[in-house]
């Protein structure tokens, strides 16, 4: 292939990867979206105002769909991409669990599994390619605040 076949795929591969970064979540979160429900429960101390939830996500899933790319590129669908679409796949069935459910202590095991395959995805990129590895470092921090956050709701509202 040559030099520009190259660059296109590569291009190509970036736009599928943020794709499919945005679109997992993204289909459970026009399903489910907080509402009165959520309005109704008792908030823990740290609770961000919603209008933080946006632009944290996006700017996340644009970090992750880079990084899995990077990764892409160095060794194509190895061991830390199966890795990375398993922790998608916990990201994506979050949202319907606390929020459609209403199932804040299964969405608490929910949030723990997928804040450990996170945290094997960041392990596992970072032996590929160290520029991948940190830009998961973000996510990975929000998801342990993430994690608090849930925990609080289930003690507050369980």
């Amino acid at each position: 292939m040559s030099t520009s076949s190259n660059q296109k795929r590569s291009g190509w591969a970036l736009v599928v990867f943020l794709l499919i970064t945005f679109a997992a979540p993204a289909l459970s979160a026009f399903i489910e979206m907080p509402g009165p429900w959520f309005d109704a429960l008792r908030k823990p101390p740290l609770n961000p105002p919603k209008e933080v939830f946006g632009p944290v996500w996006t700017l996340l899933y644009t970090l992750m769909a880079v990084a899995a790319w990077l990764v892409w590129k160095r060794e194509g669908f190895g061991p830390a991409l199966k890795i990375y679409f398993v922790q998608l796949a916990l990201n994506a069935a979050w949202t319907p669990i606390f929020f459609g459910a209403h199932a804040l202590g299964l969405a608490l095991g929910v949030i723990v599994a997928m804040w450990v395959t996170i945290l094997m995805t960041w392990l596992s990129f970072r032996k590929v390619n160290a520029v991948a590895g940190w830009l998961f470092v973000p996510y990975l921090g929000w998801v342990s605040f993430a994690t608090y956050l849930n925990f609080s709701f289930w003690q507050l509202n369980g």
